[in-house]
């Protein structure tokens, strides 16, 4: 059960150790190579759209087409980590973000036709998700690993601060370098950020899985689908707020509209670091089930609020119940699989949150086509509650 911790080949058969809490350069790193992540967000809708001349449904396209290699890869960077742990992992990931920075810095060039940029954007997106799957599988199953399975929970949230702040800090400092710079300047920034968190992992300990049957990345999802699924839940309520908060402040004549995803924020981070260690101290179905009641809660508050203060108190409250549902609910599923496997169960856990992300907008989009905006977080609270009744029955029944 426990890890072993080697700075190298001839340490690879020390004595298993287990810190008391995740190392710094691991966070640190997760942290700077995330800002890759973050930064291009609002720099390549922009590019695409006003440089090169694309219309909406393909600056769409170029978005998602990140996402989904970043499912289809999930399985082999839960492999990598599995076989080698997760510092290879996380190394080799950061060296695949940097070189699709470089695809976005080539798709800048001068002279080029759209058409020749647009491919070069859509290879650095494809390359980019491919580097992102390795990396955060990489970072997640390496902090889990250092500190053992007894504090998983806390891992998992303070990998979670990492990655949430990264996206916060990364996309307005991309915006900045885009309009005061141009597009070259924030494209070095997306290689320059994957190489420095490669430095910073570089002098980290490694903490490698045990050996054991590897199963089939297929079993693997099998055996923590119920948990995958929650996950999956309670990510349609985060991508409601991100996607269609704007337009739904827009709709109903109230301002200030960019604070909905700050109070989201606060609420997430505050409930983190308070009560981030939670689901090490009690059942994680148990955290998930109230966490996903409170999302409810908020998504509701949001979709019936007569004004702004109160859908940013919706937002609060929906920051508070999907803070903890990711450590809960990967605590659980860190249970469900034999230590070899972890590195895939973790691989295989977050693409159910990816899953969420990509498929929720459409469907959140097509409701709000329908109905209206305020029908975005109805279907956010029914996502939630239905993740909450799903989550209850293991806590209930499970041997």
């Amino acid at each position: 059960m426990s890890a072993l911790v080697s700075n190298g080949a001839s340490r690879s058969d020390a004595a298993p150790v287990h810190l008391s809490r995740p190392a710094p350069g691991i966070i640190a790193a997760l942290f700077c190579g995330y800002l890759c992540v973050g930064l291009p967000l609002p720099v390549i809708p922009l590019f695409v759209h006003d440089k090169l001349g694309f219309s909406n449904l393909v600056v769409g396209l170029v978005i998602g087409v990140q996402f989904l290699a970043t499912v289809l890869t999930r399985g082999y960077a839960g492999r990598l980590t599995d076989h080698h742990g997760g510092k290879r992992s996380a190394l080799q990931g950061a060296a695949v973000c940097a070189l699709g920075g470089l695809f976005y810095l080539v798709a800048a060039t001068p002279g080029l036709s759209p058409a020749i940029s647009l491919v070069v954007v859509v290879l650095g997106r494809l390359t980019a998700g491919f580097g992102e799957s390795q990396f955060v599988t990489g970072c997640v199953s390496w902090s889990v690993a250092s500190v053992g399975p007894q504090r998983a929970g806390m891992s998992m949230s303070l990998t979670g601060i990492a990655m949430f702040a990264a996206l916060a800090i990364g996309a307005p400092i991309g915006m900045a370098l885009y309009q005061r710079y141009g597009l070259q300047a924030a494209m070095v920034a997306c290689i320059v950020a994957p190489l420095f968190a490669g430095g910073v992992a570089w002098f980290e300990t490694s903490y490698v899985n045990p050996t054991g049957q590897r199963l089939p990345f297929t079993r693997v999802v099998g055996q923590i689908l119920r948990e995958g699924l929650g996950l999956m839940l309670q990510g349609v309520g985060l991508s409601g707020l991100t996607a269609f908060a704007s337009l739904y402040f827009v709709a109903r004549h109230w301002g200030q509209a960019g604070l909905v995803m700050t109070a989201f924020g606060a609420g997430f981070i505050l409930v983190r670091v308070v009560l981030g260690s939670l689901p090490d101290r009690m059942s994680g179905y148990r955290v998930a089930f109230w966490s996903l009641v409170v999302e409810a809660i908020g998504q509701a508050m949001i979709w019936a609020a007569p004004n702004e203060i109160v859908a940013f108190a919706g937002a609060l409250v929906t920051g508070f119940g999907c803070a903890l549902v990711f450590p809960a609910l990967g605590v659980e599923a860190l249970k469900r699989v034999s230590p070899a496997n972890r590195g895939s169960a973790m691989g295989a856990f977050v693409a159910f949150l990816d899953i969420a992300y990509g498929v929720s907008g459409p469907v959140a989009g097509v409701v709000a086509s329908q109905f209206n905006y305020a029908a975005v977080y109805l279907f956010g609270a029914a996502c939630a509650l239905l993740g909450a009744a799903l989550v209850i029955v293991p806590r209930r029944f499970q041997p």
